[in-house]
């Protein structure tokens, strides 16, 4: 569109001139504010209106007024200065996204079968970000965003520590996994009783699903023992898979239905869960960036 060379003398200079002479109705004091001298102002002031063909101010010994052109004239003037400022934003913001680096606290099982997806996603429209994911335990997800390593984590919000938010995701159920050819395999369901004399195979005692199933054991009068510990979920599988044992994990862990090495049963009884979610620093906004990743991951959590 073609820009009317009158305007081409009116620019945000000419406008924060004009708004600020309103505000303070002194040249001295707009001049201050502006940090600008009052001939400078004074000589803007007079730039406009020629462009205008109108006065938009009425100067006196003490006071400097609006005109009726100037009354009308103001608010066009705030306006257009407060559309440019929202545009500015917007692209600084979009730049932000476009560029930077993204740093995820998450836990193992979110980490190997939820963010994949949303990551290659993500990648597809802001290639130039660098992510960079801390794979762990429950506690330390939670101490990367306490301490501002991460810019979100991704966990357990049933306890958090009071500088962290929690965002409800989903609940999930726990499954037993056994080798395939197990007894157990046949079951769609189980109970906790029913794995009396099986080696279990479990996760550090420090990460959140050990605690988990410690606590709902205990609830329900069920004593188990973790004979073998690793640290990784394909570790675990492994494990499994080679018949040294059975292991109790979230839904998001599960193997697939066809996996030719595992299956998995319902936890029943005692019903164990756990509360999966964002974890923000309470103090600490998200970034342009982990707001556009925070979007996708929503969703995913959404459509599944």
């Amino acid at each position: 569109m073609a820009l009317d060379p009158d305007l081409a003398d009116i620019g945000a200079r000419q406008l924060r001139a004009i708004a600020a002479l309103a505000d303070f109705g002194s040249f001295v004091a707009a001049a201050t504010h502006l940090g600008v001298s009052q001939p400078a102002l004074t000589r803007t002031i007079q730039q406009v209106e020629a462009v205008l063909g109108v006065a938009l101010f009425t100067r006196t010994t003490r006071r400097v007024t609006l005109t009726s052109a100037g009354r009308e004239f103001v608010p066009v003037a705030e306006r257009l200065l407060a559309d440019l400022a929202l545009g500015v934003r917007n692209m600084r913001e979009l730049a932000n996204r476009q560029r930077g680096q993204l740093v995820i606290a998450s836990l193992m099982s979110i980490a190997y079968t939820v963010l994949p997806a949303v990551i290659a996603a993500y990648r597809k429209r802001y290639p130039a970000v660098q992510i960079q994911l801390r794979e762990s335990v429950q506690s330390q997800v939670q101490e990367d965003v306490r301490t501002g390593i991460a810019d979100f984590g991704i966990g357990d919000v049933s306890a958090l520590h009071d500088a962290i938010s929690g965002e409800d995701l989903r609940t999930e159920q726990f499954h037993v996994v056994v080798p395939r050819g197990h007894p157990i395999a046949v079951h769609d369901s189980i109970k906790l009783a029913a794995l009396r004399g099986e080696t279990i195979i479990s996760l550090p005692s420090d990460a959140g699903i050990r605690r988990v199933i410690d606590a709902a054991a205990l609830s329900a009068g069920v004593s188990v023992a973790y004979d073998i510990t690793v640290n990784q979920f394909a570790t675990l599988y492994r494990f499994i898979g080679e018949g040294l044992g059975v292991a109790i994990v979230p839904a998001a862990a599960v193997p697939a239905a066809d996996d030719p090495t595992l299956s998995s049963a319902l936890l029943v009884e005692p019903h164990i869960a756990r509360y999966l979610g964002l974890l923000i620093r309470r103090d600490r906004a998200p970034s342009p960036a982990a707001d556009s990743f925070l979007d996708l991951l929503r969703r995913e959590f959404v459509s599944e």
